[in-house]
């Protein structure tokens, strides 16, 4: 009875052992999908940059709007700021101060970089509290997720100023042509 006990108890830890490793080394579908939409909205963001001319950057849809410079300016200085408390001291990209394309286009550059190990980390981390805010507690998932979304926000109003200046958004341009709609009979 204690021998067929033992081989059950080792065939459980043997077989425990081996879920532990398969899953370990598999992916976590909640950081794959926070790191594949912050590439996604990062790329449309940079895209976008690139793709206003230099002379629209001061464009403001409405004179209480930010200008397309100002909106870059903050994303940049945002993403910097909120990925970089996630490994250590916040810093500022210094973007707001910046007047020119390249130096703007630098400092999402920067951004970017920082982001990427945040995005990045060891998925053991992703449910780690990182201190309170002015709403509780978050994880660092979250706080991923929000900075995430923010972006796309900025974005949105990225698209506009695009479009009112003749110049159609990255996330339009790279997509697939629709269908045309079937024929009237």
């Amino acid at each position: 009875m204690k021998f067929r006990f033992l081989c059950t108890l080792a065939l459980t830890a043997g077989t425990l052992a081996a879920v532990h490793a398969q899953t370990a080394s598999a992916a976590n579908p909640f950081t794959t999908e926070a790191q594949q939409a912050w590439n996604r909205t990062y790329h449309n963001v940079v895209a976008a940059a690139a793709a206003m001319p230099e002379d629209k950057y001061g464009y403001k849809p409405t004179p209480e709007s930010m200008s397309f410079r100002d909106i870059v300016a903050h994303i940049a200085d945002s993403a910097m700021g909120s990925c970089s408390s996630l490994s250590g001291p916040r810093r500022n990209a210094g973007a707001a101060k910046m007047t020119t394309k390249a130096e703007l286009a630098g400092a999402l550059s920067s951004a970017q970089a920082e982001c990427e190990k945040a995005y990045t980390p060891d998925d053991s981390t992703m449910g780690k509290s990182i201190g309170a805010g002015p709403m509780g507690g978050r994880s660092r998932l979250t706080t991923l997720w929000g900075n995430t979304v923010h972006i796309e926000h900025e974005y949105a109003q990225m698209a506009v100023h695009l479009r009112i200046n003749g110049v159609v958004p990255p996330s339009t341009a790279e997509r697939a042509p629709m269908p045309a709609p079937p024929a009237a009979k």
